[in-house]
């Protein structure tokens, strides 16, 4: 067995000495976010590392609809995860289509397409709210869930598009000629060479514009007013709105909105990182 040498050792070790402390300051908030979701109301501000006496009552209040701003908790977490797997899916219909023929069958004017649509992140999305909502509003579509898919697959298609154009590009043009020498068509080609090629690709583009709906506050507030249609993040902020706000709720809301983005992540995060950076490389 071949011992590490002095400088790997010493490589390793300033990784650590940086990774470490990330870490542990990456997870403060998360710690203080559960302290306060199994502390009691009158010890949540009680400044300690761990309650007195933890509890999971807070949760049962939550789950239950047991609060006033909790009481469309469970219609609200529907509309995030309908929304959200809603752009996911749409995002990734516009990106293939659009990569596969930017990329494959050199549709021309293709590349200033794409090009035009990276230009759109040269404008914070945060200054295209306004427009948006006027936007939607033009077509009748304020106070619909349809609003917010359409303007989150309109912030999202634009990097996916770029990640599945780049990551096309290394695919060796040798399988398109042999699958059309083969008599297979475009929609074939499509669907039985590039499709299944491209899934590491696929995946992470998916879960990027889940996850990007699933966090999504401005544009939610914005473009949803009704209590039983807007997302969670916006029914967090009202919280805010009392002048005694329950921040044990609050948080604790806040955790269990957190856990399911989580999962996902670990559950894909070797196609998020493998799927996201390729073509980032020429080989």
């Amino acid at each position: 067995m071949k011992l590490p040498t002095l400088r790997e050792v010493g490589t390793e070790a300033k990784l650590l000495l940086i990774g470490i402390p990330v870490f542990i300051w990456t997870m403060i908030p998360i710690y203080h976010m559960f302290v306060f979701a199994i502390s009691p109301k009158e010890d949540a501000f009680s400044g300690k590392l761990w309650p007195s006496h933890p509890t999971l009552h807070n949760f049962e209040i939550v789950f239950n609809q047991q609060h006033y701003f909790l009481r469309d908790f469970w219609i609200q977490f529907w509309n995030s995860t309908v929304i959200a797997l809603a752009v996911g899916a749409l995002t990734l219909f516009v990106a293939t289509a659009a990569a596969f023929s930017i990329s494959r069958l050199r549709v021309p004017g293709g590349r200033a397409v794409m090009n035009m649509a990276l230009f759109t992140y040269f404008i914070p999305a945060a200054f295209l709210a306004v427009p948006m909502y006027r936007t939607m509003g033009n077509y009748g579509l304020l106070n619909n869930h349809w609003s917010l898919i359409l303007a989150m697959v309109t912030i999202a298609a634009p990097y996916a598009i770029w990640v599945l154009k780049q990551a096309s590009d290394k695919l060796p043009v040798e399988l398109d000629e042999a699958a059309t020498m083969d008599g297979a068509t475009t929609l074939q080609l499509f669907r039985l060479v590039y499709v299944p090629l491209m899934m590491p690709s696929l995946v992470a583009v998916g879960t990027y514009a889940i996850l990007l709906a699933w966090n999504e506050y401005l544009y939610a507030f914005l473009l949803l007013s009704k209590d039983t249609d807007i997302t969670l993040p916006v029914a967090l902020g009202n919280f805010l709105a009392a002048d005694d706000s329950p921040w044990e709720l609050l948080m604790t809301t806040g955790f269990i909105y957190a856990l399911p983005p989580a999962a996902v992540y670990y559950a894909f995060k070797r196609y998020m990182v493998g799927g996201l950076t390729a073509g980032a490389v020429k080989s």
